[in-house]
C-alpha cells in the first residue's frame, strides 16, 4: 500500500508554498499521484523527490519548460523498460542540462563573489 500526503504536509517537507505547489500543477510541471474522495490531491514519496529536484533546478534559472523535459528525461533513465534509443536520448539531454547547471552555479558563485565585495567595501566606509 503507497502511503499518501496531503498537499500541506508536502509543503512542509519541501518548503514549498502551497501555492507554488499548486501552480506548478496548473503548468503541468507535477501531477499528484492522485486526488482523495474529496477532491484533495495526494502525493507520494517519489512525487516529493520530483518536487525536490525542480526545486533544485528553479534557483538556477531554468524554464519551465526545460525542468519539465528534465524530468521526463530522469523518468526515461530510471525506466528499466525504456528502448536503448529513448535511455540513449535522455543521457545525452541530460548531460547537457548538467554542462548548463554547472554554467548557471559558475555564474551564480561570481555574482556571489561579487556581492562579497560589495558588502566588504561598504564595512571599509562605514564608520
Amino acid at each position: 500500500m503507497t502511503d499518501f500526503m496531503h498537499i500541506g504536509e508536502v509543503a512542509a517537507r519541501t518548503e514549498l508554498s502551497l501555492r507554488s505547489l499548486r501552480h506548478w500543477e496548473e503548468v503541468g510541471l507535477l501531477v499528484p499521484s492522485g486526488r482523495s474522495e474529496g477532491g484533495f490531491r495526494l502525493y507520494t514519496e517519489e512525487d516529493v523527490q520530483r518536487i525536490l529536484l525542480v526545486r533544485r533546478m528553479k534557483p538556477l534559472g531554468f524554464s519551465l519548460e526545460a525542468m519539465k523535459e528534465a524530468l521526463v528525461d530522469l523518468e526515461t533513465l530510471r525506466d528499466g523498460d525504456a528502448s536503448a534509443t529513448a535511455v540513449a536520448t535522455a543521457t545525452e539531454r541530460i548531460a547537457g542540462v548538467r554542462a548548463e547547471a554547472l554554467e548557471r552555479r559558475a555564474a551564480l558563485v561570481r555574482q556571489l563573489e561579487m556581492a562579497d565585495e560589495f558588502i566588504e567595501i561598504l564595512g571599509r566606509e562605514t564608520p
